[in-house]
């Protein structure tokens, strides 16, 4: 077996990331296949890790603390921007394909057993048990885990995090709920019995939800502003200089490459993830420094070109939209900028669009290959209605070639709308 064939053995599962839509959600058949499979999620403290925005950026960030303690970290995160084997990563490299290959071979009895049941394993049950199995063939002293949707019923609620992160809450994903309670209601279904849980800075009615959990399984909860907090961010050349407070202890002037305040606080939050898992003991400054200094997020501001400078960013929702408009005019300056755009259609376009074109003098609107994707009537006529006579251009790669061509060296374009626009773009203008 080749590592295509593999990636097309685990693509003809059904994937509810493709479709948008999540159907009867049950943690039945994942609970059933870890069992079956020995259970290799169990051989090792984690961090899990939650929220609508940010938490790729807070697992890479606890991920390199924790390396720079020189653990062996194991990382397992969604969605991919340009290969699959992103989402698998230990001491911050990518799955070998042969290794990917060697996993699914032993993955693969287990997941005929349940189709011949009538119980066939969905394509994010089938990766997360891979990363699993994968984990457990490695030295892995600590593993930082994203939820794919949601918590209580994500695959990966299989694990018992000794760490539960949360980031900011809001309205994304319209099938977990239609208010932000509602939605932390769900994802604090992470929080397992006297764990520590991080979470970012809330609503009042997030944070009592939050709070109710914790009491109920005995859980320590610790709140972005009380426990920790980014106390400072400026610019500085190819990302940001940042003095945090974690605990009692305070460190100046650390190094983060990446841009936008919104970053840098994901960032302090995986710190403070990382320090709690370690026991909160105190990091030296040069070890804390190492780490961010070390963090990597593709397709999240990520600069892919200059002049006319481009950047990739996967925002998506309205909440992601507005930090990125803020970060952009924060981190740069420019003398027009063109924004590409293609956004899913169950998302809110008005409420994603409304920074992201305030901020532009040209938009052009185009369709990522995801079936999900809106339809370029529907996003063009957002784009009208917001004031602005967009440009269609059918793919996101020409529209990032019509883009480039139209700009002179002191102009900007920004990809943006969803991380599959994000990864498309990418793979025009970033070698592998």
């Amino acid at each position: 077996m080749r590592f295509s064939d593999a990636v097309a053995a685990l693509d003809a599962r059904t994937n509810y990331e493709r479709t948008g839509r999540l159907v009867a959600p049950t943690l039945d058949r994942m609970r059933a296949l870890v069992d079956l499979l020995a259970h290799p999620e169990r051989g090792y403290p984690a961090i899990h890790v939650t929220g609508t925005n940010g938490k790729t950026t807070v697992a890479r960030a606890a991920a390199e603390v924790l390396r720079a303690l020189d653990l062996g970290v194991a990382t397992y995160t969604s969605p991919h921007v340009s290969s699959i084997r992103e989402r698998f990563l230990f001491d911050a490299q990518p799955i070998p394909e042969d290794d990917f290959t060697d996993a699914w071979r032993e993955l693969a009895p287990y997941l005929q057993h349940f189709d011949r049941q009538g119980s066939a394993i969905t394509w994010f049950e089938a990766a997360t048990a891979l990363a699993f199995i994968w984990f457990a063939d490695k030295a892995v002293d600590a593993a930082v885990i994203e939820v794919g949707m949601g918590g209580t019923w994500d695959a990966t609620n299989v694990i018992d995090a000794d760490v539960a992160v949360i980031t900011e809450v809001g309205v994304d994903h319209p099938v977990l709920g239609d208010t932000p309670e509602e939605i932390a209601r769900e994802k604090a279904g992470v929080i397992k019995p006297g764990a520590v849980v991080v979470s970012a800075r809330q609503s009042p009615g997030v944070l009592a939800v939050l709070r109710a959990r914790c009491d109920e399984v005995g859980a320590d909860l610790r709140v972005e502003g009380e426990a920790f907090e980014l106390e400072r961010a400026s610019l500085a050349l190819g990302g940001q200089q940042v003095a945090i407070r974690l605990g009692d202890d305070r460190y100046g002037e650390l190094f983060v490459p990446l841009f936008g305040e919104h970053m840098a606080r994901d960032v302090v939050l995986g710190a403070a993830a990382a320090r709690a898992l370690t026991g909160d003991v105190a990091l030296a400054a040069d070890v804390l420094g190492q780490g961010l200094a070390s963090i990597a997020t593709p397709g999240r501001m990520e600069v892919a070109h200059h002049q006319p400078l481009v950047t990739l960013d996967g925002a998506h929702n309205p909440s992601s939209a507005a930090a990125l408009a803020e970060a952009m005019a924060a981190s740069f300056q420019w003398d027009r900028l063109r924004l590409v755009v293609s956004i899913m259609d169950d998302k809110d376009l008005a409420g994603t669009l409304s920074p992201l074109v305030a901020l532009a003098d040209e938009v052009i609107v185009c369709r990522n290959h995801s079936p999900r994707a809106g339809s370029l009537d529907r996003v063009a006529g957002a784009v009208r209605a917001l004031g602005k006579e967009p440009q269609i251009v059918a793919s996101v790669a020409d529209a990032v070639s019509v883009a480039i061509e139209r700009s002179e060296d002191a102009d900007a374009v920004l990809v943006a709308g969803s991380l599959y626009t994000v990864g498309e773009a990418r793979a025009k203008l970033v070698a592998s």
